[in-house]
């Protein structure tokens, strides 16, 4: 490898089924930006990760020219600034700018955990956290009529960091639904979402970065029953 090839390396420790490093997986495939991906097994953390991510130890982490970027939301900014060439995930226009982050800052901050919280419990807590996302999704909802309207109809053209967050969260929608037995986008409650799921789905970024259906659905029903039965044991 020359020497300009290693300084510019780019190398993504993640695990696969993360929604956080999905964001950074989608984030690149989209720019084009070459780069070796490092699979991380979060049960034996490698030396690397640590050294890379003291403060959390989590995925992903992305390593350029040596250096070490954690956080999801924090790298996707880095890879904006850093490639500047087009497509860009932040719009050029700084009242866009700052609708996007705080939209995708909404899915980040308030539906993920929520999100996560459906597949940990069961029964009335399950209940409870699956209103929560609901009520969540019926902002995102509203908010998106608006967001969506002022711009070009493209999806393609208009990926970026508020697709990525949405995208990364809900696009194993038919994973959930398979082992939950519940929907979480239902079309009929929230159409806009729905639309632009779908519409999603067809970006080629995506579809790079999207993993078969039985392996999503397999690590799902295992990080289920390993909650589960931890909830049970306490």
């Amino acid at each position: 490898m020359s020497e300009m090839a290693e300084k510019d390396k780019v190398i993504l420790h993640g695990m696969w089924a993360s929604p956080y490093a999905k964001r950074v997986e989608l984030a690149l495939n989209f720019k084009g930006i070459p780069y070796e991906y490092v699979e991380e097994d979060l049960r034996n953390k490698s030396e690397l990760l640590l050294k890379y991510n003291p403060v959390h130890k989590k995925v992903p982490v992305l390593v350029h020219n040596g250096k070490a970027i954690a956080e999801s939301m924090v790298i996707l900014e880095y890879i904006d600034e850093t490639w500047k060439h087009a497509p860009n995930l932040l719009p050029i226009h700084s009242y866009r700018r700052a609708q996007a982050r705080f939209w995708s800052s909404f899915i980040q901050d308030q539906l993920v955990e929520k999100t996560i919280l459906v597949l940990k419990t069961d029964g009335e807590a399950q209940q409870k956290a699956v209103e929560q996302v609901y009520e969540k999704l019926n902002v995102l909802e509203n908010g998106m009529k608006t967001y969506l309207a002022e711009r070009d109809a493209k999806v393609e053209s208009n990926f970026g960091i508020v697709e990525i967050v949405f995208c990364a969260l809900f696009g194993c929608h038919e994973a959930h639904e398979e082992v939950l037995g519940m929907k979480f986008i239902v079309p009929e409650k929230f159409p806009v979402l729905f639309s632009w799921l779908m519409a999603i789905a067809e970006v080629e970024a995506v579809k790079k970065a999207t993993p078969p259906h039985e392996k999503t659905v397999g690590i799902l029903q295992l990080f289920r029953q390993s909650a589960l039965k931890s909830s049970a044991a306490a």
